[in-house]
């Protein structure tokens, strides 16, 4: 029964600090905002975690967990890998990004701004979380191109990273505008983009 309180608690810190998190910016909460948001006391708070660092990590790790449960939804029933991908990019910046899941419309590229030159681990965090994004990208490439649907001899490095550049460029501008054409118009152009890859 403690062990079960004590996983509810734990819950509710990360849920109310990632909304903080998102909302303010890591250095621009304080231990206080979120003795005030869950309701607990210091003590209470440090008894799950030892740091206000180590509660970042763990909301980190529930923002990718709302992340994947948004961009990887109805994809693992897509077999064409091209598809699969159109999929990926239109959930991400529809459903996610344009959705505003987070105030800002996004949580991890503010972040990485936020924390560059200042937190090299919380910047390696969001970065392998990047670089793994980048890969599936390729990996997919590789299976349609493994089926003949792509034409010969392309750059799947690089088409990965394009995509992966134009999804966070995307972001960051929306992030900083609010004007949702941005996203719009980013679904389009990389439909248009991936469409000249196939094989005709």
């Amino acid at each position: 029964m403690k062990r079960e309180k004590g996983k509810l608690t734990r819950k509710s810190i990360v849920k109310k600090s990632l909304r903080l998190f998102s909302e303010k910016g890591y250095y621009n909460t304080s231990m206080q905002d979120i003795v005030q948001a869950t309701g607990l006391t210091k003590g209470g708070i440090y008894g799950q975690f030892k740091s206000k660092e180590e509660i970042w990590h763990a909301a980190y790790d529930e923002a990718v967990n709302i992340w994947r449960s948004k961009a990887f939804k109805g994809t693992s029933e897509i077999s064409n890998p091209i598809d699969r991908i159109g999929k990926l990019t239109e959930n991400i910046l529809k459903n996610y990004v344009g959705a505003k899941v987070f105030k800002k419309g996004a949580f991890f590229v503010p972040m990485l701004f936020e924390f560059s030159g200042h937190s090299v681990s919380m910047t390696d965090d969001i970065s392998r979380g990047f670089e793994g994004f980048s890969n599936l990208l390729y990996r997919w490439l590789k299976e349609a191109a493994d089926a003949g649907l792509l034409k010969k001899g392309l750059n799947l490095e690089e088409i990965a990273n394009f995509i992966f550049i134009s999804l966070n460029g995307a972001t960051s501008l929306f992030v900083a505008t609010k004007n949702p054409n941005i996203w719009q118009h980013t679904i389009r152009q990389l439909e248009f983009y991936v469409n000249q890859l196939k094989r005709g």
